[in-house]
């Protein structure tokens, strides 16, 4: 059974709405460190990847579908130990992961992964997994800055892979049809059109994990 199958299309008509340049100043030292880590990482994808845009969002969405599926497995376990109502979190963290999932899956279409792509998509991988796991378990608040920030990054990168595509020096390709499934796309949508989607996605998980941390701050969430 392929992935839409068990997908509903996802509307994309609020793509108007989004609010590219959006970003959460820093309040404490905790922030500070999310930011830091993240422009960190930054510089290491900008160098390997450089204007690879297909190629980076196939690793980097790998990783990005780790922080919803852990987030999300670890407030399950904690509405059961406390035996309250999680406030939806679950739900949408594992959406949150799922749909990072489907960016994957679609990049894939257009970005064959090489050999060098692929080992280090299992190694990094690997290595966020048990960084976000222990961060998360132990700072939450702070974990959700972190991805927070990365969806910020994330919306940068789609921004400037859309300026590509716009200047003619990547090909305006036809979207796979599994993205045009998933987001509802038309039949003749084309790659402008689903990094469109995606970096609307992007933006909608950064001001939700950022809207989550600071519900962590507030005592809205405990």
């Amino acid at each position: 059974m392929s992935d839409t199958s068990q997908d509903l299309p996802k509307a994309a008509s609020s793509v108007d709405d989004v609010a590219l340049d959006a970003h959460h100043v820093p309040k404490d030292i905790h922030d500070k460190f999310a930011l830091k880590f993240v422009k960190f990482l930054r510089i290491f994808a900008d160098r390997f990847f450089a204007k690879r845009y297909g190629h980076r969002a196939v690793v980097l969405e790998t990783v990005a579908a780790v922080p919803g599926m852990v987030g999300g497995l670890l407030q399950h376990l904690k509405a059961l130990r406390h035996i309250r109502d999680d406030q939806g979190w679950i739900k949408e963290l594992i959406e949150e992961a799922d749909n990072e999932r489907m960016h994957l899956m679609t990049f894939i279409k257009i970005a064959e992964p090489s050999r060098m792509e692929r080992l280090l998509i299992m190694v990094g991988q690997a290595i966020f997994y048990n960084f976000y796991f222990w961060l998360y378990l132990f700072m939450p608040k702070t974990a959700h800055r972190v991805v927070g920030y990365l969806e910020e990054e994330a919306v940068v990168s789609y921004t400037q892979y859309l300026n590509e595509i716009d200047a003619g020096r990547v090909e305006n390709v036809p979207a796979p049809q599994l993205a045009i499934d998933y987001w509802n796309l038309p039949q003749d949508a084309r790659l402008r059109d689903v990094v469109i989607v995606i970096r609307a996605d992007e933006a909608e998980h950064r001001d939700k994990n950022h809207a989550f941390a600071d519900a962590i701050v507030t005592g809205e969430h405990v």
